[in-house]
């Protein structure tokens, strides 16, 4: 599943859907993102993984999107977990002072664990 500038793949990995965002987050792209969360979600898949290594760009609005995907998660009893973060992403955490309300983790073994 692609946006032009939004590339998403869900892999699974021991009953855990890891989703690999490749590209930018922003306005024009996090609906892409939206519908791949919900659609994991509606299939009772609620744990998630976020592979963001790949990210070059994240704005506020692929921020509130992330929120929104993590508390629905939640509410489902699931998670929303990152590995990879680095660069605008991690950059956005730290300023919003967001980075404890997201677990982040090195790698996928360590998200999964």
């Amino acid at each position: 599943m692609s946006d032009t500038r939004l590339a998403l793949r869900i892999d699974g990995h021991q009953g855990i859907s890891v989703l690999r965002l490749d590209g930018e987050l922003d306005l024009a792209t996090e609906q892409s993102f939206v519908r791949a969360c919900t659609r994991l979600l509606a299939q009772g898949q609620v744990k998630i993984v976020l592979d963001v290594s790949r990210l070059a760009f994240c704005d506020c609005t692929g921020l509130g999107a992330l929120i929104a995907e993590q508390q629905q998660a939640e509410r489902l009893g699931g998670y929303l977990r990152l590995i990879g973060v680095h660069g605008p992403l991690a950059r956005l955490l730290t300023l919003t002072e967001l980075v404890d309300a997201f677990p982040t983790y090195v790698d996928l073994r360590q998200a999964c664990g």
